[in-house]
């Protein structure tokens, strides 16, 4: 799936889900490029505005995932498949590491086309180094808590801002404009970006290994990222990305990948099938893991479809990939 499609389809999905109203959704599909009669009937199934901008409930939370250890090769996995014990607290984990931990450093650093933006957590002696990729808003609040959170667990961390080039996420005047100005954005400029940000990495923590996440829109660019050809990455975890149609990842042949995925994401695991088959073709270490009982960007913390205990799992799941991949470069 194409980038700008994507980020398309998913204001239709925020709208079906409640999250916008219609005629929020329509003005922001109009800022992507799309002309009014198109939006209009994308977003036919959105109904009237009548109690518009309300949130969707939290997806409820299916059974606790069950125990399975990291496999180094590609297991077949089922819709309701996952690793790791979830947690049951209820709160945010994220937050709650923030709070102790403080929040991450906003620094200007060197990219192509002039200084990039981003937020920074170091490690005391990191493990690894990891570069963040945003979703389809930009380098929010919720973004800018991964880097201290991994950090807190010994995992130097950047958080690119992908709208640095226009001003920064901050400058946008509401969410609809980040999304549409990153929808205006090339992979090309963005893919220059993101190698910038582990040139960063390298500087910041050296001796270490890469590792690269990112959710939706940025897990989608962690996808192209490993397409583009990144030999530095020892490690990748694209939360529930899209998958280009045509990828191929034997540019980045040092990259273990967790594909991760949300058991009610429909739109995005149609394209599970791609990666797996990409992912074998290029002979790299993966696993997909479905997380049960969840929707899409079931990770994020500040949205209508977090679940405390997916997301536990996830990181968890994360954590324990890291460990087994990142270390002292050799």
């Amino acid at each position: 799936m194409a980038l700008d499609d994507y980020l398309a389809s998913e204001i239709v999905l925020d709208c079906a889900d409640g999250i916008v109203s219609r005629r929020e959704a329509l003005r922001r599909l109009m800022l992507l490029g799309v002309t009014a009669p198109a939006a209009a009937a994308l977003l036919a199934a959105c109904g009237s505005d009548d109690g518009a901008q309300g949130s969707a409930p939290t997806t409820s939370s299916g059974a606790a995932a069950t125990s399975s250890a990291p496999q180094t090769t590609t297991a077949p996995t089922v819709a309701g498949t996952t690793a790791g014990t979830a947690p049951t607290a209820t709160q945010s984990v994220a937050s709650a590491t923030v709070a102790a931990n403080g929040a991450g450093e906003e620094i200007r650093f060197p990219g192509p086309q002039g200084d990039l933006i981003g937020v920074v957590a170091t490690a005391a002696e990191p493990k690894g180094a990891v570069l963040v990729i945003h979703e389809n808003r930009g380098l929010t609040p919720h973004i800018r808590s991964i880097p201290p959170r991994l950090a807190a667990d010994g995992y130097t961390a950047l958080a690119i801002d992908l709208l640095s080039e226009e001003g920064g996420t901050a400058s946008m005047a509401s969410d609809g404009d980040a999304t549409a100005a990153l929808g205006r954005a090339s992979s090309e400029r963005m893919i220059a970006d993101l190698r910038a940000g582990l040139d960063e990495l390298q500087k910041r923590a050296p001796g270490v290994k890469l590792a690269v996440m990112g959710f939706c829109f940025g897990g989608g660019m962690t996808w192209q990222l490993l397409g583009a050809g990144e030999p530095r990455l020892s490690a990748a975890v694209p939360f529930y990305g899209p998958t280009p149609a045509d990828a191929d990842f034997s540019g980045s042949p040092n990259a273990a990948v967790l594909g991760i995925y949300a058991e009610l994401d429909s739109r995005v695991n149609a394209s599970q099938d791609t990666a797996k088959k990409a992912l074998e073709a290029a002979g790299l270490v993966h696993e997909i893991r479905v997380f049960p009982g969840v929707d899409h960007a079931f990770f994020n913390d500040t949205g209508a479809r977090y679940n405390a205990e997916q997301a536990a799992a996830a990181y968890s799941a994360v954590l324990d990939w890291y460990g087994k991949y990142l270390g002292p470069a050799s």
